[in-house]
């Protein structure tokens, strides 16, 4: 598999920590001192098709393909306004694809999970080219006056066109049910033979400290598994893109690998959390800088609800 092109869009609206503090007691010293965030965009009169429309336009123009040489589209997304249709068949009508798609729940683990596929599909010859999206809104999956969650998220898509080729390694995907850390619940209409009470509408959950044990351990354990599998050492690895879902996360996996801080790239301080789109929208803006050079090894490594984690190692 090789990723022939890559594309983000994130809503226009920039919401700061200053701005924050009319919704809830904080200050920017309190968010910017526990996450490493300073802002994020968030959707307010944007759909979230259109915002994946718009990165999955960005990805193809970039990969000099169009729409009509698309042979499967794979979304990864947690929430949306419908259940059904997915997010990715709206996606591909905006884009005027022809092609299969399919909707992938994976957490903020969800991107590479979908790359998996993208790679079973070219793999299986059933596919030349294969555009992975992910887009989400964890802006409206938090409760607004709880700021423990509130101030962490941010809205927007990443995607990239992937086609046959050489440049991914090799990945490592892992489930240890876990649901207790970080979860949120939907609500389902009763029915006259219900024998329990219906769940309520409610925001998403999270144990912030055992979240961090588990991300932290689990990408240590699928980074090295990763440099076993392509009998690489740390020094080749040119640059880590990990989920951005707190500088404190990341800041400590590099701590426990000993790595130059320098190689793991982040973004969180703009963005925010943005789920399982905060990988491509990363490495999309690492591309367009130039700063991706042929021949440059990368390793991918996400972790979210589940608990999941994802990670694969590519060869620019």
């Amino acid at each position: 598999m090789k990723i022939l092109g890559t594309g983000s869009a994130l809503p226009k609206m920039t919401l700061t920590n200053d701005m924050l503090t009319q919704y809830f007691d904080t200050s920017d010293a309190w968010i910017s001192s526990r996450t490493g965030i300073k802002q994020r965009q968030v959707m307010s009169d944007e759909h979230l098709e259109d915002l994946a429309a718009k990165a999955c336009q960005q990805a193809l123009e970039n990969a000099g393909l169009k729409a009509s040489d698309l042979d499967f589209i794979i979304c990864s997304n947690v929430l949306d306004e419908f259940i059904s249709p997915n997010l990715a068949c709206r996606v591909q009508g905006l884009i005027n694809a022809d092609c299969p798609c399919i909707h992938v729940n994976g957490a903020c683990a969800g991107f590479i999970f979908a790359l998996s596929m993208a790679e079973a599909y070219l793999n299986s010859h059933m596919a030349k080219h294969i555009l992975v999206v992910a887009a989400e809104m964890p802006s409206r999956m938090v409760d607004w006056t709880e700021r423990g969650t509130a101030v962490l998220f941010g809205d927007g898509a990443g995607a990239v066109v992937v086609g046959e080729g050489s440049q991914l390694k090799a990945m490592r995907l892992s489930t240890k049910s876990a649901i207790d850390c970080l979860y949120q619940k939907q609500y389902i209409n009763s029915t006259p033979f219900d024998t329990q009470e219906a769940n309520k509408i409610s925001s998403l959950q999270m144990d912030g400290r055992e979240v961090f044990k588990l991300a932290v351990s689990a990408s240590m354990k699928d980074i090295k598994e990763l440099l076993a599998d392509c009998q690489l050492k740390q020094e080749d690895i040119k640059h880590y893109l990990l989920h951005q879902a707190n500088t404190r996360i990341l800041d400590s996996i590099c701590l426990h690998l000993k790595e130059d801080k320098s190689k793991f790239h982040q973004n969180i301080q703009r963005t925010g959390n943005t789920s399982s789109a905060s990988i491509p929208i990363l490495l999309d803006e690492l591309h367009r800088e130039g700063k991706l050079q042929q021949g440059d090894y990368l390793i991918l490594s996400a972790f979210g609800a589940g608990f999941s984690t994802g990670s694969c190692l590519l060869q620019w």
